[in-house]
């Protein structure tokens, strides 16, 4: 079975192989694999691609989410979902902190980059 880190890694090195400014753009953002079968309780829904960008960031990556979804596509995700990291660390509602600690301290650092 192939794992979500897995095809999050075989995702970046396409995306660096093939297509190098855009590996450019997603060098700074934290890409992750969800699963939402995983975090939603028996509700069968396939994997995609969650890419999380500082704010400065958001609309470049996603003026390229045509090329993400092809090369999401061909590794058998669905998706790419761009989510503004960000905002995620500011929301003052958000349990990550609690619940995803590693996560949590992965977009703490990309939040606070230049």
């Amino acid at each position: 079975m192939i794992t979500e880190e897995a095809l999050a890694s075989q995702f970046t090195a396409i995306v660096e192989q093939n297509h190098p400014q855009v590996w450019e753009l997603l060098r700074h953002c934290y890409i992750r694999v969800i699963n939402p079968y995983l975090t939603r309780a028996r509700i069968p829904h396939p994997p995609y691609i969650g890419i999380y960008c500082p704010d400065q960031m958001i609309a470049t990556v996603a003026a390229e989410k045509h090329i993400l979804k092809d090369v999401a596509r061909l590794i058998g995700l669905v998706d790419v979902v761009c989510l503004n990291a960000t905002h995620l660390m500011s929301d003052p509602l958000s349990k990550l902190k609690e619940n995803h600690p590693q996560l949590w301290l992965d977009l703490l650092w990309i939040s606070t980059q230049e």
